[in-house]
């Protein structure tokens, strides 16, 4: 995510698309929709995901080895790729939303079994 955002900006400023003072502070210039969509994912990326780094870290330092985490987990990241494609392609908010609400429930669902685990 961070190599195609880096390739965008540079695409776009050698295309004349974004002024490259823009670079500086990442604001006062008027900057093409794609870059913009570009950067909220990876915001998105380092919102509700480090509840799911945490979670997977807690996992495996406590060696709580379980299949349905594990299926829940990967039902999570598919939930956010497809997240991150509706954001970065057509942006249908309905459909991103959706995908957030589902992966988010997930999370959730996923932190409250940790917590049945531990207990």
């Amino acid at each position: 995510m961070v190599a195609g955002l880096g390739a965008s900006q540079v695409i776009s400023v050698k295309k004349g698309m974004l002024d490259r003072r823009y670079l500086k502070l990442f604001s006062g210039y008027d900057v093409p929709e794609g870059i913009t969509k570009l950067r909220r994912n990876f915001s998105n990326l380092l919102e509700v995901p480090i509840l799911f780094y945490v979670l997977c870290i807690t996992l495996l330092v406590l060696d709580l080895h379980n299949e349905l985490m594990l299926n829940f987990a990967w039902a999570f990241v598919i939930l956010r790729v497809i997240h991150s494609i509706i954001h970065i392609t057509y942006n249908n908010p309905l459909y991103r939303f959706f995908a957030f609400l589902f992966s988010t429930s997930l999370l959730i669902t996923m932190w409250v079994k940790l917590i049945m685990l531990i207990s």
